[in-house]
């Protein structure tokens, strides 16, 4: 595995994310892929620590399953991973990871266990109250041994025996570096020489005080000894669970890695289908820096990539291989978009395999690595340089009955040649497809794209221009390889040329097509809003005449003279109040070759005729209405008049409407008149003030709203608007 990324070029992408391992483990994920894909995707979507390292405890479980006694350090890695679990448990995870989470019970007494730590792996003192005097002694004796280094550095009768003032340490024993003749005023043992002939010495007093610390240190550790024998008594009881969490936090681990990584460097997943395709749009090699991005469509079982030297032809292969490797093993990749089905195995004949060490040829290589393929199954294949190490003329035939056989086997493989002829040969069987990789002839360079479905030409004697070869040897070169194979050559970059032409025209007429269906789409919707601005016009005259009317038919019930006479005077400020559509005759004045505007779309007229013109718009022609236009750019005098229907708008427009203190009545009434203004003006969104009150007003309002035809919705206002004495009303 080693071996194949690092021929793709993957090896510091795979160094870079096993830095993110809490410990070392195979790439391989147990478990169903779509569930890991889906438990990746919840950890990504949450903000949590990665795990601290862990060291391998399978040799530490050998020693739980033969009742030995672990050390504190070989406990404290099983506590990492039980107090990490516990960490986990408490994040707010989505369904998959919380349903996995929810499994996993960890042992009462296990669990206390793990709270016995502190952070650097050493006992917490309230365990046990003999870690706590221990630990208090030896600081003790600590400081005992600093006071009195510094009593004897201050002490007046050591001074001349002094070479310095510092304390030395000696084999982390604490020491004075004196001259000769020390012994008159300081007891203690020497210890070692410095290069200036003077000594290192233990003070009498500090050897004693080291003497004391260090059988606190011994009882200290005999008392560790019995918890971790206590300990390892417990993890013997629990030996199931113990290989059980073991095994799940490198499951764990693997797939929080995967996360942190792929948010580090904003990668996308992408989950294997059931299928053999690789399709990738915009794809990035993790190589690269700045890589330029490709994108393949590669269904049948055969991509032959040919064309010019140094074009990316062995990039392509590596990319295609590299996307599909990383994607068995769910590793994120710089990707717009992908499809690419599920391979069992991966091989790749990339490298030169002659060696003096093996006694190998380049091409016996080669056909020792091709022996293998033939016994795989649902492989794929990536071979650079296919052409390598013997005549291209019998090669050409030989790799196109290998290349069959193994197509007969089911197996997806890109090729990179400059074979024409094994190009040729291949290219007649329906499940081999060609891609030419692109040089840019003006500029003299590659251009790192590649063109699907024709062969391509190698430009090696362009390449040797670019990279210092001599103008008069490639002339030379280029006679000796003969005026038949260099037109052939011609021929061949004449068809790629004409297939970048047909290619470029078949973009620009699906552009024009994208555009006349957004144009469909902008009628179709500029038609539904004239409609609905039509039948609010509608809607608000049958309301404003239906309520007049209405007034005037209460005058006939009406005995009193008075009330009769203000029920008329209501009806007829009713009726004055109607605002009726205003028609006024105006026919738009255009000429040939004036710049206008249909809707969103801009164009030239070219033609008129009968209240219609065509107008030119990116090639394309459209017949439209003369009064639908709008001038864009040179506006012409002494504009004709035309009929046309004028909407008059409301003098004065608002989007609020108090209705504070009416009757139900006279606020339907005003409520009807302000949604109908609020329409004419292009609103799409008021608000309606009622207040509480009794509630009929809310209730009045809520029932009129339920029934217009051009409302939406409606809902109460937030609280700094008026809360349930209001309403948000969408137009």
């Amino acid at each position: 595995m080693d071996r194949l990324f690092k021929q793709l070029d993957l090896s510091e992408y795979l160094a870079t994310f096993n830095a993110f391992l809490a410990r070392e483990k195979p790439l391989f994920l147990q478990g169903d892929s779509r569930v890991n894909y889906e438990k990746i995707a919840e950890i990504c979507e949450v903000q949590l620590e990665a795990p601290k390292p862990v060291a391998n405890l399978d040799e530490q479980l050998l020693k739980i399953s033969k009742q030995a006694t672990l050390h504190i350090s070989e406990i404290y890695e099983f506590a990492k991973i039980i107090s990490y679990f516990c960490y986990l448990k408490k994040l707010n995870f989505q369904k998959r990871m919380q349903e996995y989470l929810a499994k996993i019970v960890i042992p009462d007494e296990i669990l206390e266990i793990s709270r016995y730590f502190k952070d650097d792996g050493t006992f917490k003192d309230e365990i046990d109250e003999r870690f706590g005097a221990l630990n208090s002694a030896f600081a003790m004796k600590k400081a005992q041994i600093s006071d009195e280094l510094r009593r004897l550095i201050s002490a007046r009768n050591l001074s001349e025996y002094l070479v310095d003032f510092q304390i030395h340490y000696i084999n982390e024993n604490e020491a004075l570096l004196v001259r000769g003749g020390f012994n008159r005023a300081l007891k203690g043992n020497v210890i070692a020489r410095s290069s200036g002939g003077y000594f290192y010495v233990i003070p009498a007093a500090i050897e004693r005080l080291k003497s004391e610390q260090s059988d606190l240190l011994g009882r200290k550790e005999e008392l560790i000894y019995e918890y971790c024998q206590k300990i390892s008594a417990v993890f013997y009881r629990n030996l199931a669970f113990l290989k059980f969490i073991n095994s799940a936090f490198d499951q764990t681990d693997a797939l929080i890695a995967r996360a942190l990584f792929a948010k580090s460097r904003d990668l996308n997943f992408i989950l294997s289908d059931k299928s053999r395709d690789v399709i990738l749009e915009e794809f990035a090699h993790p190589a690269l820096k700045n890589p330029k991005r490709i994108s393949v469509n590669f269904q049948k079982k055969v991509l032959l990539i040919t064309g010019v030297n140094a074009g990316g032809k062995s990039m392509l292969l590596k990319s295609i291989m590299s996307a599909c490797l990383l994607a068995k093993y769910l590793l994120p990749f710089s990707v717009k978009s992908a499809k690419i089905g599920t391979f069992k195995e991966f091989d790749a004949i990339i490298e030169d395999p002659q060696s003096v060490k093996n006694d190998i040829s380049t091409f016996a290589g080669r056909m020792l690595n091709f022996s293998r393929l033939f016994h795989k199954k649902q492989v794929l294949i990536g071979i650079d340089e296919i052409e390598l190490g013997t005549d291209f003329e019998e090669a050409a035939s030989l790799y196109g009955v290998l290349i069959s056989k193994l197509i007969e086997n089911d197996a997806k493989i890109v090729i990179t040649t400059h074979h024409k002829r094994l190009a040729m040969i291949l290219a007649k069987n329906e499940q081999v497809e060609l891609a030419a990789a692109l040089y840019d002839e003006e500029n003299s360079r590659p251009k790192y794209e590649f063109l699907p479905g024709i062969i391509g030409k190698s430009y090696a004697f362009e390449t040797a221009l670019r990279y210092g070869i001599g103008a008069n040897l490639v002339a030379l070169a280029k006679a000796d390889y003969g005026e038949n194979k260099e037109n052939l050559n011609i021929a061949i970059t004449k068809a790629i040329n004409l297939e970048q032409e047909l290619k470029t025209r078949l973009n620009s007429a699906e552009l024009k097509e994208k555009k006349l269906d957004a144009l469909l789409e902008s009628l179709k919707n500029e038609k539904e809003r004239a409609d609905e601005i039509l039948k609010a016009q509608i809607s608000r005259l049958e309301n404003e005449y239906y309520q007049a009317i209405n007034e005037a038919k209460k005058t006939i019930k009406l005995t009193d003279t008075k009330e009769k006479q203000r029920s008329i005077n209501r009806a007829n400020e009713l009726k004055q109040k109607i605002q009726n559509p205003e028609f006024q005759a105006e026919i738009p004045a255009f000429k040939v070759g004036d710049r206008v505007k249909y809707d969103k779309i801009k164009g030239e007229i070219v033609a008129l005729k009968k209240g219609e013109a065509i107008i030119l718009s990116d090639g394309i022609r459209l017949r439209v209405p003369l009064n639908s236009l709008k001038r864009s750019g040179n506006p012409t005098p002494n504009a004709q008049k035309s009929v046309n229907v004028k909407v008059q708008r409301p003098n004065s427009g608002s989007v609020v409407l108090d209705l504070h203190g009416m009757r139900a009545d006279e606020a339907i009434e005003k409520l009807d008149k302000f949604i109908s203004d609020a329409l004419i003006c292009g609103f799409d969104e008021v608000l309606v003030k009622h207040g509480i009150g009794t509630g009929k007003l809310a209730f009045a309002v809520k029932e009129f709203l339920k029934s217009h035809p051009f409302v939406k919705e409606f809902s109460d206002g937030a609280p700094n608007l008026g809360g349930f004495g209001t309403k948000v009303v969408k137009l």
